[in-house]
């Protein structure tokens, strides 16, 4: 079984594998092992859904560079809106937020990204990371050194397709967090917020973050994001099921936010 170390909070700018951070506190897998599965590549629960999933045998073999795999805790900071980058990342397991911060220093929290996501994409065009990736809970990443995505993305067709999927799925998160968490009531935003992240479970239950998190998501206080989670609460909405996690009611949550 492959182990994994975890990996602290990275300074500004500075991502993990090749950076602050020791080489020992990074997994490297060379591409034999990738392919072999000997590193939980090939047999990956996630692998179908990855960036590489397309990859054939031949590919991999012209994988001259491991690949950095590598757990992060929830606080820790990816990369920093800015910052140069010449790597992106598919996300195994966890969750993490991108952040842009406004002119009066307030954040915003733009998107999560979840399982199978790929974030830093921006870093294939050679622009800098274009927001802060947070990690919001416990993180298990995949590095993609950018060169390497480039050179085989121009020898497999299946890649280059996958790469503008994944621009495209990118475009439509934006266009729903855009037009479902930013408009309409406390109650409404909320009430969405808490369908969308049951249906990424694909279960009635969804797990929390802090409130001050979900006032960046939706454009709301925290008191007033505080307030309205206490009232689901109060109402039956969300039933809780463990720590920071929920049983929602979705169909009274439909209602509020159809309201």
């Amino acid at each position: 079984m492959t182990r994994h170390k975890n990996v602290g909070p990275g300074r500004a700018g500075m991502p993990p594998g090749g950076t602050e951070q020791g080489d020992d506190m990074v997994k490297t897998v060379p591409c034999g092992d990738a392919w072999a599965g000997v590193a939980d590549c090939k047999s990956c629960s996630v692998r179908e859904s990855v960036l590489f999933a397309g990859l054939r045998e031949s590919d991999f073999e012209k994988i001259h560079q491991p690949l950095d795999q590598f757990v992060m805790p929830a606080g820790s900071i990816l990369y920093r809106a800015g910052s140069s980058g010449d790597r992106m990342y598919t996300i195994r397991s966890g969750m993490i937020k991108l952040v842009q911060y406004l002119p009066d220093g307030n954040q915003r929290i733009v998107r999560l990204e979840r399982d199978s996501d790929v974030i830093g994409q921006e870093a294939l065009l050679g622009q800098p990371y274009q927001h802060d990736a947070v990690i919001l809970h416990t993180t298990e990443l995949c590095c993609l050194p950018v060169t390497l995505v480039k050179r085989l993305s121009d020898e497999n067709p299946a890649l280059h397709t996958e790469l503008l999927k994944r621009w495209q799925r990118a475009l439509s998160e934006a266009d729903a967090w855009l037009t479902q968490l930013s408009t309409g009531s406390a109650r409404q935003r909320v009430a969405r917020l808490l369908l969308r992240l049951t249906k990424d479970r694909g279960t009635q239950e969804c797990e929390l973050f802090s409130r001050e998190d979900m006032g960046s998501m939706l454009g709301v206080t925290t008191e007033t994001a505080s307030r309205t989670i206490a009232e689901f609460r109060r109402l039956g909405l969300l039933k809780e099921a463990g720590y920071n996690l929920y049983h929602c009611d979705l169909q009274g949550l439909e209602r509020i936010a159809d309201e």
